[in-house]
Protein backbone atom coordinates (compact mmCIF):
# COMPACT_ATOMS: atom_id res chain seq x y z
CA UNK A 1 0.00 0.00 0.00
CA UNK A 2 1.05 3.39 -1.29
CA UNK A 3 2.34 6.20 1.30
CA UNK A 4 -0.42 9.13 1.47
CA UNK A 5 -0.96 12.46 3.11
CA UNK A 6 -4.27 13.68 4.74
CA UNK A 7 -5.03 16.66 6.10
CA UNK A 8 -6.59 16.60 9.72
CA UNK A 9 -7.31 19.09 11.92
CA UNK A 10 -7.79 19.52 15.90
CA UNK A 11 -10.97 21.81 16.32
CA UNK A 12 -11.77 24.18 18.69
CA UNK A 13 -13.57 22.41 21.10
CA UNK A 14 -10.84 19.41 21.61
CA UNK A 15 -8.07 22.62 21.30
CA UNK A 16 -10.25 24.00 24.44
CA UNK A 17 -9.93 20.21 26.28
CA UNK A 18 -6.72 20.45 25.98
CA UNK A 19 -6.16 16.78 24.42
CA UNK A 20 -4.11 17.68 21.53
CA UNK A 21 -1.00 15.13 22.71
CA UNK A 22 -4.06 12.48 23.04
CA UNK A 23 -4.76 13.04 19.45
CA UNK A 24 -1.32 13.04 18.45
CA UNK A 25 -0.69 9.88 20.18
CA UNK A 26 -3.27 7.84 18.69
CA UNK A 27 -1.84 9.14 15.31
CA UNK A 28 1.76 8.07 15.67
CA UNK A 29 0.81 4.93 17.74
CA UNK A 30 -1.41 3.92 14.54
CA UNK A 31 1.56 4.25 12.02
CA UNK A 32 0.97 7.90 11.01
CA UNK A 33 4.07 10.62 10.76
CA UNK A 34 2.66 14.35 11.58
CA UNK A 35 4.82 16.13 9.05
CA UNK A 36 3.38 19.53 9.72
CA UNK A 37 1.49 21.04 12.09
CA UNK A 38 0.53 24.76 13.88
CA UNK A 39 -1.57 26.51 16.20
CA UNK A 40 -3.96 28.88 14.45
CA UNK A 41 -7.24 31.08 14.92
CA UNK A 42 -8.80 31.22 11.32
CA UNK A 43 -11.47 33.45 10.43
CA UNK A 44 -14.76 32.89 9.67
CA UNK A 45 -14.19 33.92 5.94
CA UNK A 46 -10.99 31.47 5.95
CA UNK A 47 -13.42 28.84 7.37
CA UNK A 48 -16.15 29.67 4.65
CA UNK A 49 -13.61 29.26 2.03
CA UNK A 50 -12.13 25.94 3.04
CA UNK A 51 -15.76 24.09 4.07
CA UNK A 52 -16.79 26.16 0.15
CA UNK A 53 -18.28 22.25 -0.55
CA UNK A 54 -20.74 22.50 2.57
CA UNK A 55 -22.36 26.38 1.45
CA UNK A 56 -25.66 24.99 0.25
CA UNK A 57 -25.84 22.90 3.27
CA UNK A 58 -27.80 24.22 6.30
CA UNK A 59 -25.03 23.53 8.84
CA UNK A 60 -22.47 25.60 6.60
CA UNK A 61 -22.97 28.81 8.54
CA UNK A 62 -22.53 27.76 12.52
CA UNK A 63 -19.75 25.67 10.87
CA UNK A 64 -17.87 28.53 10.20
CA UNK A 65 -19.06 30.15 13.19
CA UNK A 66 -17.58 26.93 15.05
CA UNK A 67 -14.33 26.63 13.06
CA UNK A 68 -13.25 30.35 14.16
CA UNK A 69 -14.48 29.97 17.71
CA UNK A 70 -10.94 29.47 18.94
CA UNK A 71 -7.75 27.75 18.06
CA UNK A 72 -7.65 24.84 15.83
CA UNK A 73 -4.16 22.83 15.21
CA UNK A 74 -4.23 21.77 11.08
CA UNK A 75 -1.42 19.29 10.63
CA UNK A 76 -0.55 16.86 7.46
CA UNK A 77 -0.38 13.01 8.42
CA UNK A 78 1.77 10.81 5.95
CA UNK A 79 1.71 6.84 6.31
CA UNK A 80 0.22 3.53 4.50
CA UNK A 81 -3.62 4.36 3.31
CA UNK A 82 -3.48 7.03 5.74
CA UNK A 83 -6.53 8.97 4.32
CA UNK A 84 -8.44 5.72 5.41
CA UNK A 85 -7.00 5.46 8.61
CA UNK A 86 -7.32 8.42 9.68
CA UNK A 87 -11.16 8.31 9.24
CA UNK A 88 -11.02 5.30 11.05
CA UNK A 89 -9.40 6.76 14.16
CA UNK A 90 -11.94 9.45 14.35
CA UNK A 91 -14.53 7.47 14.07
CA UNK A 92 -18.41 8.50 13.32
CA UNK A 93 -18.66 12.10 12.17
CA UNK A 94 -21.38 11.71 14.93
CA UNK A 95 -19.68 11.04 18.56
CA UNK A 96 -22.60 8.79 19.36
CA UNK A 97 -22.50 6.60 16.77
CA UNK A 98 -18.39 6.61 16.38
CA UNK A 99 -17.16 3.25 17.80
CA UNK A 100 -15.79 2.92 21.44
CA UNK A 101 -12.07 4.26 21.50
CA UNK A 102 -12.47 6.37 18.72
CA UNK A 103 -11.09 10.24 18.71
CA UNK A 104 -14.79 11.42 18.46
CA UNK A 105 -16.28 8.84 20.61
CA UNK A 106 -13.82 9.60 23.60
CA UNK A 107 -13.41 13.30 23.01
CA UNK A 108 -16.07 14.49 20.86
CA UNK A 109 -19.60 16.65 22.26
CA UNK A 110 -22.13 16.47 19.53
CA UNK A 111 -21.99 16.25 15.77
CA UNK A 112 -21.24 19.83 15.52
CA UNK A 113 -18.39 19.90 18.27
CA UNK A 114 -16.62 16.69 17.25
CA UNK A 115 -12.95 16.94 17.76
CA UNK A 116 -11.38 16.35 14.69
CA UNK A 117 -11.86 16.44 10.98
CA UNK A 118 -10.07 14.37 8.10
CA UNK A 119 -9.92 14.95 4.28
CA UNK A 120 -12.13 12.24 2.87
CA UNK A 121 -10.19 11.57 -0.15
CA UNK A 122 -7.09 11.44 -1.72
CA UNK A 123 -8.16 14.40 -4.06
CA UNK A 124 -9.10 16.30 -1.82
CA UNK A 125 -6.60 15.71 1.07
CA UNK A 126 -4.28 17.40 -1.68
CA UNK A 127 -6.80 20.55 -1.89
CA UNK A 128 -6.75 20.65 1.80
CA UNK A 129 -3.37 20.10 2.67
CA UNK A 130 -2.50 23.08 0.16
CA UNK A 131 -5.40 25.30 1.80
CA UNK A 132 -2.95 25.14 5.26
CA UNK A 133 0.29 24.59 4.23
CA UNK A 134 2.78 25.04 1.07
CA UNK A 135 5.68 22.38 0.11
CA UNK A 136 8.14 23.81 2.10
CA UNK A 137 6.19 23.44 4.93
CA UNK A 138 6.20 19.32 4.71
CA UNK A 139 8.82 17.53 6.28
CA UNK A 140 9.00 13.91 5.78
CA UNK A 141 10.91 11.79 8.54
Amino acid sequence: MAVQRTLSIIKPDAVGKNVIGDIIRRFEENGLSVIATRMEHISAAQAGRFYAVHAERPFYKDLCTYMSSGPVMPMVLEGKNAVNLNRELMGATNPKEAEPGTIRADHAESIESNAVHGSDSLENAAIEIAFFFGDLDLHSH
